[in-house]
């Protein structure tokens, strides 16, 4: 039985998904499966995959049923003590599996494991990275308020904690990795590895892209938070507004990122409104700063003058 189940969410990634796997296949701790579910492709993904050539690496297929559901059908398949997941255009380093497994072998009565991000482009290039942030142990408040595990290809996990705490909400369209999250933070402490591991992919011309488009971001993120927090301690419902606040700002920044005319500029200053309005305190902190001068340089400048300004996080 491999120490380690490695689970890769695919649907029509014939462009990433070996750079992906080869990732995953570099890594320095070698005791894992490979679980690919081809979630109803119709490009080439799976020819792709069959070239791998690699003993660990298991494929099945399904029809297209969304990411939560093709990771929940590879905790279904995985027979490993820890399960990872990595989504089919992202990367790690090669020690990722090494520090983190070790983390948790350190840390008995830790039920995940954390690294930090690296955001990059299309072509693996460095863009900004992931502040440090050293959250460990009872972190289910500080999830409550912010992602900080940044994406689903991050956390490495107990098999028990996932059988305590359920799999991914398939009726949930896009933060479910967060949501799956705070399931996780409410029953088990985690442990972080401070290093930057995870290399988010942002795809040029839409900072959306990746999950759903900019409405479906906005209306659907919104009831995720909703959906969280109707199970969340009395004591703790005041933090849903600092919640909202930060998602309001995770949005102005990525449509500022994306902005391609003076609409969408005004649509995310909307977004930044709403963000101070909830809680005025993120404008003496950096990353609300951060997206406060770069909206202000793109209501009065070219949007050219603004391109590489450093990203919220």
């Amino acid at each position: 039985m491999p120490r380690v189940s490695v689970i890769v969410p695919a649907y029509n990634a014939e462009q990433t998904i070996v750079e992906t796997i080869r990732s995953v296949q570099s890594q320095t701790f070698s005791d894992f499966e490979l679980i690919v579910i081809d979630d109803g492709s119709t490009d080439r993904t799976l020819e792709r995959l069959e070239a791998a050539g690699d003993s660990r690496l298991r494929i099945f297929s399904y029809e297209n049923a969304g990411a939560p559901s093709a990771r929940n059908r590879g905790i279904a398949r995985a027979t490993g003590e820890y399960l990872a997941f990595i989504d089919a255009d992202d990367l790690w380093t090669p020690d990722k599996l090494h520090h983190q497994v070790a983390a948790l072998q350190t840390r008995a009565a830790a039920g995940v494991a954390y690294s930090w991000t690296r955001f990059v482009d299309q072509n693996g290039r460095e863009l900004s990275e992931q502040r440090p942030l050293f959250f460990e142990g009872d972190v289910y408040q500080k999830l409550l308020m912010s992602n900080f595990t940044c994406s689903g290809s991050n956390v490495l996990v107990r098999r028990q904690a996932i059988d305590a705490a359920g799999g991914f909400d398939v009726s949930l369209k896009v933060s479910q990795d967060w949501e799956f999250c705070v399931r996780l933070a409410a029953r088990w402490p985690f442990v972080v590895v401070s290093r930057h591991q995870i290399l988010y992919r942002q795809w040029p011309g839409s900072m959306w892209s990746k999950s759903a488009p900019r409405d479906v971001w906005e209306e659907h993120g919104i009831r995720t938070i909703e959906r969280v927090f109707e199970s969340v301690p009395a004591n703790l419902q005041p933090l849903k507004k600092r919640r909202l606040a930060n998602f309001y700002l995770h949005l102005a920044h990525r449509g500022l990122l994306s902005a391609a005319d003076g609409a969408a500029v005004r649509h995310s200053g909307r977004n930044l409104w709403q963000a101070l309005r909830l809680n005025p305190r993120l404008v003496c902190e950096p990353g609300g700063q951060r997206v406060l001068v770069r909206w202000l340089l793109m209501r009065v400048l070219p949007r050219q003058a603004t391109r590489g300004s450093r990203p919220f996080g």
